[in-house]
C-alpha cells in the first residue's frame, strides 16, 4: 500500500525564505507531504497552539537553522525552539540541518545582538548534542541533503504515514484501525494520568542510548603475583559487562588524572574469588577506553587544579615525592551529576543491574 508521509518543516522565516522553497518543492518531489506555516509565521502563543496541532498530525520534523535564532516568547525561548521541544515531546523523528559557517553569513541574515547571538549557540549545542545532525552550507546543497538524510530515516524509523481512502483495501481494516485509534485514545488517558517524568525527553533519550552502548562485554587486565618468597606471576584476562561496572563507580571521590583506570575497590573484591590465593593483586587496569567513554557521554569532567607545592627536603622520602609527582598534573577528573541522574533513571525505569556480570576468558 502506497504512503505518503507528512513532514514538517521548522525554521525562522525572513532569513530562510528561499531555502524554504527550495526544501519543500524537494519534499514534494520525494511524494512527501510537506508542512509549515509559511504565510502563517509562529509570532504568539496562539499561533503557536495551531502549530503544534499541525506538528500532530506529521510524521517527521525537519528543522533548518541558518543565522537567526528568530522571535522570542515571554520565557526568553524562540517559538522555532519551542515548535522542536514539542516535537520531542511527540516523540516525532527529528531531522536537523545546521548551517555549517554561521559567522559567514551576510549581516542581514543574522543575529544583531550578544544576547540573541548566544542563544542561538547554546540552540546549536543541544541540537548537536546526543543526535546526529547535518550541516549545510549553500542554498544548492541544502535540498539533496534533506532528500538523502529523509530517505535513510524513513528506511530506519518508518513512521505511520497517509494513504488515499480509496487504497484502503477492507471495511475490515477499517474496523480494525478504528479499534486501534479508540486503544490509543484510552492509553493517551491513562498516560495523562501519571505523574510527569522528572527526566526532560532529551534526558530520556540520552539515558537509553547510553544505556544500550554500555550493555556489552570488555576486557579488564588482571596481573598478580606471589608473595616476597614467591618469584611466580599470572596474568588473567576477564570480561566484565560494562553497564554494571558504571553502577559501581565511587561518584563521591575525585580522581586524578593520572589514576583514571583505577578499578574500584568493589570489584576487586568480586575479582578475588578468580585467583588463587597464594596470589595477591598486582594491577587491575581497563585502559584508556572507558574513561574516554565516560568523558564522551558527560559521566566524567575534567577540571583544572594548580601544581600542589612539592615537600620540604627534609620531608622527601620516595612515598611523598611519588605523591607529588602524581598530583602535580594541571587535570583531575570527577563525576558528575549526570552519572547520578543516569544512575536514578536506571532504578526507575528498572534497568538497573543486580551485580557485577563479570567472566573469566579463556586465552
Amino acid at each position: 500500500m502506497d504512503k505518503r508521509y507528512q513532514v514538517f518543516v521548522s525554521s525562522t522565516y525572513a532569513d530562510l525564505k528561499e531555502e524554504r522553497q527550495k526544501v519543500m518543492h524537494a519534499l514534494m518531489q520525494m511524494d512527501c507531504i510537506p508542512a509549515g506555516m509559511e504565510l502563517f509565521p509562529a509570532a504568539d502563543e496562539e499561533q503557536l497552539q495551531f502549530i503544534k496541532r499541525i506538528i500532530d498530525d506529521c510524521d517527521y520534523y525537519l528543522l533548518i537553522i541558518g543565522g537567526r535564532y528568530g522571535s522570542v516568547t515571554d520565557e526568553g525561548i524562540s517559538y522555532t525552539e519551542k515548535e522542536y521541544e514539542y516535537a520531542l515531546e511527540r516523540k516525532i523523528k527529528v531531522v536537523a540541518f545546521l548551517h555549517k559557517n554561521p559567522e559567514q553569513i551576510s549581516f542581514d541574515k543574522s543575529e544583531k545582538t550578544p544576547e540573541l547571538q548566544e542563544k542561538l549557540k547554546n540552540f546549536r549545542d543541544k541540537l548537536a548534542s546526543g543526535r546526529l545532525v547535518k550541516y549545510w552550507q549553500s542554498i544548492e546543497e541544502l535540498p539533496g541533503l534533506v532528500a538523502l538524510s529523509l530517505m535513510n530515516t524513513i528506511k530506519l524509523s518508518p513512521a505511520v504515514g497517509w494513504v488515499r481512502a480509496d487504497k484502503v483495501s477492507s471495511e475490515e481494516l477499517l474496523t480494525e484501525i478504528n479499534e486501534l485509534r479508540k486503544k490509543n485514545e484510552q492509553l493517551q488517558k491513562a498516560l495523562s494520568e501519571i505523574e510527569p517524568s522528572i527526566f526532560t525527553a532529551s534526558e530520556e533519550t540520552d539515558f537509553a542510548y547510553i544505556h544500550k552502548q554500555l550493555c556489552r562485554s570488555e576486557i579488564i587486565h588482571v596481573e598478580c603475583f606471589g608473595f616476597v618468597n614467591d618469584s611466580s606471576s599470572k596474568k588473567t584476562a576477564f570480561n566484565i559487562n560494562l553497564a554494571s561496572l558504571v553502577v559501581l563507580l565511587p561518584t563521591t571521590e575525585t580522581i586524578y588524572a593520572q589514576r583514571w583506570n583505577s578499578v574500584p575497590t568493589s570489584i576487586i573484591q568480586k575479582l578475588s574469588s578468580f585467583i588463587p590465593n597464594e596470589h595477591m593483586v598486582c594491577s587491575i587496569t581497563m585502559g584508556d577506553k572507558l574513561a574516554d567513554e565516560l568523558l564522551m557521554y558527560g559521566f566524567l569532567t575534567k577540571n583544572h587544579i594548580p601544581a600542589p607545592p612539592p615537600p620540604e627536603p627534609f620531608n622527601r622520602n620516595p612515598a611523598m615525592l611519588l605523591n607529588w609527582y602524581e598530583l602535580r598534573g594541571t587535570n583531575k577528573l570527577v563525576y558528575s551529576e549526570k552519572l547520578e541522574r543516569y544512575k536514578y533513571w536506571l532504578k526507575v525505569t528498572n534497568k538497573m543491574p543486580e551485580c557485577i556480570q563479570l567472566y573469566v576468558k579463556e586465552e
